[in-house]
């Protein structure tokens, strides 16, 4: 099982790239844990990337590419994989042609308001990744994490501006990729994501359905 799941940032990709990976027992490949990852360690690349990002920007397609290349070789791919966040553009798609066959291509839809509503209320506590929003999900004391009383931050790309930004540059870069997909040989779903968690589950997994999950889904 080789999946794809696009959709813009906010659309709720992590959460159902979770349950997915989960229920097929594949890894979840997501550019932004290895953008994380480089960011963490302070080097130079991870100095670029974390400009990059903060800036609205995305990472060039080379880097990204070859990144990709070298994680879909690991052993634990060997079954599959869920690609989440790549590829970004036709550019990346065409490469990842190249590098393996794709089963689905799943689109989750969100408007763009909605959005920004979603991304700039949130708010995060660092140290155990917990997440808040100000209006779905917000702490009992204001800007305090529940179980430590620790400060909750914004991170920089969740600011509006940023959002908006990040938007747009979605949009320009995605529009010909969504176009691509329509027209390739890999099944291409689109699904609402407006819905609740659960019924964006169920959407995804009654559209795979000629492919059952394993026990334990």
């Amino acid at each position: 099982m080789r999946l794809i799941l696009l959709g813009c940032p906010g659309a709720g990709k992590g959460t159902q790239a979770m349950l997915i990976t989960q229920a097929f027992h594949i890894p979840p490949i997501s550019t932004g844990d290895i953008f994380r990852a480089a960011i963490k360690q302070g080097s130079a690349l991870g100095k670029q990337v974390k400009s990059t990002v903060e800036e609205g920007q995305y990472v060039p397609d080379e880097l990204v590419i070859a990144l990709v290349k070298e994680r879909i070789q690991q052993a634990d791919c060997e079954n599959g994989f869920l690609l989440d966040g790549f590829p970004r553009t036709v550019v990346q798609a065409k490469a990842l042609d190249q590098l393996t066959p794709i089963d689905y291509v799943i689109d989750i839809d969100v408007p763009e308001e909605e959005v920004v509503k979603r991304l700039s209320g949130r708010r995060i506590h660092l140290a155990s990744g917990r997440i808040y929003h100000l209006q779905s999900h917000p702490p009992r004391i204001a800007n305090q994490d529940d179980l430590t009383g620790e400060p909750l931050i914004q991170r920089p790309d969740d600011r509006e501006a940023i959002v908006r930004k990040r938007l747009q540059v979605y949009q320009d870069q995605t529009s010909p990729l969504r176009k691509y997909y329509q027209h390739s040989k890999q099944p291409y779903i689109k699904v609402d994501g407006t819905q609740s968690v659960d019924a964006i589950k169920h959407e995804i997994f009654s559209l795979l359905s000629s492919c059952e999950p394993q026990e334990g889904a």
